[in-house]
């Protein structure tokens, strides 16, 4: 179906034809349009036009209102102040927008015209670790920007960098060499909990005998060399490590209502036949330059504490090889192989510097151009109630199953509260679907690069700006909409339109344009927001307007049909923040 063009959009060709018409001198005018509290819309543009014209801006708004009749798109136009249009759009013209946005599946939504291949960076643990609550932000929000970036149309290819590579496995390896059977059982038997615990153990028994045995130290050093140098029975050693801990991580992601694609994950590891050769590309190119031994970039804005340059180390002076290699690496392989057109890293923002070295470096190398963009999709700390970094009591990092749980149990206990008719499996499955979204909600309303703090008693609250007063609307309209019996939802334009109707409608008819724009924007904060407000409204228009008791059969069929499309906006909307919306509550 073709895109559902909105009131906004509709208007504002409406005007700048009547400026046109009315001022053919003018040439191309942005009407400057934009929603007001004193009418629907308002348009500004008038201001900008008379100062290049040198005439009275009051004057040119009423020769534009004189090409404005009022009918199926404007009710009423009024010139205020120093040449403002003040606009009430027409109830039928509302309603019929509307009424075509709902014959559409997606709502009106329209597909890009020129979509691109995004390449995105997102979901990034650590093998042979624990997650803990410092990979919530990463997942939460990568996942809802790949669903908005898919929904609009773009190409998008996951990346998930997990760090497998590196010192630690040496030791790991060494010790599983000499204790063989510690990660020893039998297929498909092994649950997420006992994955994690097996790596756990065998972690400290191989750090205790590390750090007491001297031998093993070394051995599990020259270890770390056989592991580069690709050495068949340490790889494998290895493999096992990276399976361990995959079962691990897809009982967390299964637990987030978050797919993750075993393809898409290219830890640090899958690049590391192409570290040599990106170190030698960058010094061939003068890019990179030896510096005490170690391969390095330098930068004019980039200076440490007194005033010496800090540099990009892409190879140290032993030969080994850094993070800005890997990245590097990774760079060269998603823009020549992935054809990406725009790189999104979703990292913290405590790593901002080194991406922004990076991305220079590649940009210097010419990896980087003026067709491919690198962004950086900066989040920052998720913090607990008293402001400070999120911890346990005992000062340890929050480990992000518990986090979850917690959670999940105490959205259970709202729904078991409110529940009347659910079985004990559906209150099971209700409460994980309130609880996950209320910890996906709380990050996604907030803009990526700010902090916010973690508490769990706000965000399974039924009351302000929560994912459960957002699952509580929709399971509302599905329940009078149940209860409708034989009426059905029907858009009747010949019906004048309550104040609360209005609104609603007015609201409904931005979900494209906040789809785009928080797509474009990387924001999901931005869909947040008016999935909020929407719940907000039909909150006041369910207090203000009779729905199955209203006046008229037609004026039942049309507020059904503003409670389906309301639903359908918010299920849509939630959809693409990850965030489930329950029938019945």
């Amino acid at each position: 179906m073709a895109s559902v063009p909105s009131l906004a959009s509709s208007l504002d060709q409406r005007i700048a034809d009547a400026v046109s018409a009315a001022l053919p001198e003018a040439g191309v005018v942005d009407p400057l349009l934009r929603r007001s509290d004193r009418a629907d819309f308002q348009a500004n543009g008038m201001l900008a036009l008379a100062k290049k014209l040198g005439a009275n801006p009051r004057e040119l708004a009423g020769k534009v209102v004189a090409g404005l009749p009022a009918g199926e798109l404007i009710g009423e136009v009024e010139v205020s102040g120093p040449g403002f249009l003040n606009i009430t759009v027409a109830d039928r013209a509302i309603t019929g927008t509307l009424a075509a946005r709902a014959a559409d599946e997606r709502l009106g939504v329209p597909f890009k015209e020129d979509p691109g291949t995004t390449v995105i960076d997102w979901a990034q643990p650590n093998v042979a670790k624990e997650m803990h609550v410092g990979h919530l932000r990463n997942t939460v929000i990568g996942n809802s920007v790949v669903r908005l970036l898919e929904f609009t149309g773009e190409k998008v290819v996951s990346r998930h960098h997990i760090g497998d590579w590196g010192t630690q496995f040496g030791m790991l390896i060494q010790y599983l060499i000499e204790h063989p059977h510690e990660l020893d059982h039998r297929a498909g038997e092994t649950s997420g909990e006992e994955a994690m615990s097996n790596l756990n153990r065998l972690y400290k028994a191989s750090r205790a005998l590390f750090d007491s045995d001297e031998e093993f130290k070394t051995r599990a050093r020259r270890r770390v060399v056989d592991l580069q140098a690709g050495d068949a029975e340490t790889l494998a050693l290895w493999q096992k490590f990276v399976d361990e801990s995959k079962i691990y991580f897809y009982s967390v992601f299964d637990k987030l209502d978050v797919e993750i694609r075993d393809e898409d994950i290219v830890g640090e590891s899958g690049y590391n036949d192409m570290l040599a050769e990106t170190c030698r590309l960058l010094e061939e190119s003068g890019v990179a330059v030896r510096s005490e031994g170690a391969l390095c970039v330098f930068f004019d804005d980039v200076k440490g504490p007194e005033g010496k340059p800090v540099p990009l180390i892409v190879q140290k002076s032993d030969g080994g090889f850094g993070y800005a290699a890997t990245d590097l690496s990774a760079i060269r392989d998603r823009v020549f192989n992935l054809k990406a057109d725009t790189l999104l890293y979703v990292v913290d923002t405590r790593q901002s510097l080194h991406f922004k070295m990076v991305f220079e470096t590649a940009r210097r190398a010419g990896w980087l151009t003026d067709e491919v963009s690198a962004v950086q999709l900066g989040f920052g700390t998720v913090l607990g109630k008293d402001g400070k970094p999120f911890k346990t009591r005992e000062g340890e990092t929050v480990r992000l199953v518990d986090l979850l749980d917690e959670a999940i149990s105490r959205a259970s206990a709202i729904v078991r509260e409110k529940a009347r008719d659910l079985s004990e499996e559906e209150i099971a499955e209700r409460g994980a679907q309130v609880g996950i979204g209320a910890v996906k909600y709380a990050d996604l309303s907030t803009s990526a690069a700010r902090d916010y703090k973690f508490d769990l008693d706000q965000m399974v609250s039924l009351n302000g700006d929560t994912s459960v007063y957002l699952q509580y609307a929709f399971a509302r309209i599905q329940s009078i909409l149940r209860k409708a019996g034989e009426a059905g939802p029907v858009a009747h334009p010949e019906l004048a339109l309550a104040p609360a109707e209005r609104a609603l409608g007015l609201h409904l008819d931005q979900f494209a344009a906040t789809v785009a724009e928080a797509a474009g924007e990387y924001a999901p904060h931005k869909l947040a927001g008016y999935l909020y407000q929407l719940a907000s409204l039909y909150t006041a228009f369910y207090d203000q307007c009779p729905v199955l008791r209203a006046e008229s059969p037609e004026l039942v069929e049309n507020r059904l049909f503003l409670c389906d499309l309301t639903a359908r906006t918010l299920r849509q909307g939630m959809a693409l923040l990850g965030i489930r919306t329950p029938e019945r509550l």
